[in-house]
């Protein structure tokens, strides 16, 4: 008999956008875990699957909630190959290389130390997300689950990960001094071993030891004001570049040789001027955010432009039904698959560019010269409870329309003027709204930011 209880009421908000969040201890605990445990096993066993992957990030809660998401996977008569304590990324290459489809990976991503959740795949789509997630609360609540014995049988995924990194990176004769900012996240865990692989890889570590408790700034490298310590540190040492990784390891943020932030945007640009002439699909794919100095960018390079819907699972997806070579969005996840496997991957974006730093003489900053620029907000986050924000985001749709404004819906709103653009969404990691704006100007800026923070 299991020490865990079927939870009959769970909050049905933290089923969201892209996976399973919520406050630890709260929303969230270990019968919860076995209740979505037994629902998982049974939901993927009615798909005609017999075993899965599970692992999990390096939060205090991630082992008791491990421990009982097995439980009730296993009650199932589904066996899970356990990779224990893990970075997504590094989740992801086993779901490739055991070819095993099913997984829950356990982490809250840069969410602060008290969340947790789970990020679910069902199939071969990749990670869940929106109505696929709302078809797996219902189920879950209607708590017909399935019985049998699976077993767990533990797998260290670590080494074909770092051979997988190291064939697919080659660099040049330049040493590049770096410096990486794991914001003692999971990352710290492996992230020694990636960089020291190559030897013109000067590691200079910082925050690069694990800890739950994220106690020298919140693990989200796409905050500039996250990144004050690397941007002091770039410029201590005199690094030709400064990289921060997310708290479960699947996000990058860039720092130049001046401290100043490269944006994924921009970043993008420079992968693109890098790869353009090598792929064969020079399509670029990027999320709704990015500014349209990109867009410019790809265009004068001879590719097209994609602007699609921002989310890891919508993104990945689209990358690989579109074939795309790379994709890119603003909050710090890219795609890489022309020499890699489309896997989202914080340690390995910032060695792409490591290794086109290792192939030049340029500094980093230079290699955005000649790019068109404009003037854009940085995204702004507006607190909306759950059930308040989509109303919202359908007001201003509303009112985009009756001004005749065009609008682009796939993710929110975009009203495109002739000097400049609108981004109002709603977050589907959390109860916010988030907008950013962007003008041919700064008064352009200004004025587009006015009207619509005004209606927000």
């Amino acid at each position: 008999m299991s020490k865990y209880n079927i939870y009959k009421n769970i909050n049905p908000n933290i089923f969201r956008g892209y996976d399973i969040r919520a406050i630890y201890g709260q929303d969230l605990n270990e019968d919860i875990a076995y209740t979505i445990g037994l629902s998982f096993g049974s939901y993927i066993r009615e798909k005609g699957y017999e075993k899965c992957i599970v692992g999990h990030d390096n939060r205090t809660s991630s082992d008791p909630l491990a421990d009982a998401m097995l439980e009730g996977i296993t009650s199932t008569g589904i066996d899970v190959v356990y990779l224990g304590l893990c970075t997504t990324p590094m989740y992801y290459y086993a779901q490739k290389r055991l070819k095993i489809d099913p997984g829950v990976m356990i982490t809250a991503s840069h969410n602060p130390k008290e969340y947790n959740g789970f990020k679910i795949a069902f199939d071969d789509f990749g990670n869940a997300c929106g109505q696929m997630i709302q078809d797996f609360r219902v189920y879950t609540e209607n708590g017909n689950f399935q019985k049998g014995e699976g077993k767990v049988s533990n797998y260290d995924i670590r080494q074909e990960y770092l051979d997988e990194i190291k064939k697919s990176i080659d660099m040049g004769d330049r040493k590049v001094k770096v410096v990486l900012d794991t914001a003692n996240g999971t990352a710290s865990i492996i992230a020694k071993e990636v960089y020291n692989m190559f030897d013109n890889v000067e590691l200079i570590p910082l925050y690069i030891d694990s800890d739950p408790d994220f106690p020298n700034h919140h693990p989200d490298p796409s905050v500039e004001s996250n990144n004050a310590d690397l941007k002091k540190k770039v410029l201590e040492t005199g690094a030709d570049v400064g990289i921060g990784i997310d708290g479960d390891g699947d996000r990058v943020g860039i720092i130049d040789q001046n401290g100043n932030m490269i944006f994924m945007d921009f970043y993008a640009i420079i992968i693109w001027r890098d790869i353009m002439s090598k792929v064969a699909n020079k399509k670029a794919l990027f999320d709704v955010k990015c500014s349209k100095s990109l867009a410019d960018e790809v265009t004068k390079l001879g590719g097209t432009p994609v602007c699609y819907r921002t989310g890891n699972s919508y993104m990945k997806a689209m990358m690989r039904d579109g074939d795309f070579a790379f994709g890119s969005e603003l909050s710090g996840h890219v795609w890489f698959r022309d020499k890699w496997d489309n896997i989202d991957d914080g340690l390995y974006a910032g060695l792409r560019l490591v290794e086109i730093l290792s192939r030049t003489d340029k500094k980093l900053s230079e290699l955005l010269d000649g790019v068109t620029r404009y003037y854009a907000s940085p995204e702004l986050i507006i607190k909306s409870s759950d059930d308040v924000k989509f109303k919202v985001i359908e007001k201003v749709k509303q009112y985009c329309k009756e001004k005749n404004y065009e609008v682009n819906d796939i993710d929110g709103v975009r009203a495109e003027f002739n000097n400049g653009w609108a981004l109002v969404r709603a977050s589907n990691t959390g109860p916010n709204i988030t907008a950013r704006f962007e003008g041919v100007t700064p008064e352009d800026e200004k004025a587009i930011e006015e009207e619509f923070m005004a209606l927000i």
